[in-house]
């Protein structure tokens, strides 16, 4: 009996053996490892598609912008010189209109005395600037109305020196920035009749108008092109 036993025991564990080896994978074994590798893909695709989003958005403003700019010819200290240049394109078949520019020229330097209490008050002290010869008038308008103009100067050195002999007789001038503007002319292509105004005709219109130049600036808020 104890052989028959052994051998049932020795029979039970080759088979539980053998059918170890034949049983599949656990699911659960697997699992893991793929949805690792899925969620890899999925993030790493999200994240291509971002920024494609974002060059295509890049791309679409700058191609926004070059069609919102339009091409100016100039810049003319007089307007019937770019009236000449608008006559000469319109001869082409090219629309154009003349616009004016005013661009910054610097600074001028305003020296003055402040209003006093009254009109009156003011040309007492007026009459007492000319007496001592020095060259004044009185202002009517504006903030410093009633105030003393002594005169505007383009360079900050000259304004300083006329205070500095204001100071020494007794009277405290003071001191005002004037942005000074330069006006250009330009001739502004229409943006239908751009694509006629080729670099073969630019170049023959820088010939024929000497100075002329051309940028490409907003076609609405027109830029100082300097």
């Amino acid at each position: 009996m104890r052989w028959l036993f052994l051998l049932l025991l020795v029979l039970n564990l080759f088979y539980y053996v053998w059918h170890q080896q034949q049983a599949p994978l656990r699911a659960k074994e697997v699992a893991p490892l793929s949805l690792y590798q899925g969620a890899r893909q999925d993030i790493r695709l999200l994240s291509e598609s971002s920024e494609a989003q974002v060059r295509r958005e890049q791309s679409g403003g700058a191609a926004a912008e070059v069609s919102e700019a339009c091409l100016f010819l100039g810049g003319f200290e007089r307007e019937d010189a770019a009236q000449v240049v608008g006559q000469r394109l319109l001869s082409l078949d090219i629309q154009s209109e003349v616009k004016a520019v005013d661009a910054p020229a610097g600074l001028d330097y305003w020296v003055y005395l402040a209003p006093l209490a009254s009109r009156e008050a003011s040309l007492r002290q007026l009459k007492e600037l000319q007496a001592r010869k020095i060259d004044s008038y009185i202002i009517t308008q504006g903030d410093l109305s009633n105030g003393i103009s002594l005169g505007i100067f383009p360079r900050g050195e000259s304004a300083e020196s006329v205070m500095q002999r204001l100071r020494e007789v007794g009277y405290e001038p003071m001191l005002r920035e004037l942005p000074r503007a330069h006006r250009d002319f330009w001739v502004r292509i229409a943006p239908q009749s751009r694509r006629l105004a080729d670099d073969s005709l630019l170049q023959t219109l820088a010939q024929d108008f000497n100075g002329l130049q051309h940028q490409l600036m907003p076609c609405e808020s027109v830029a100082t092109p300097r």
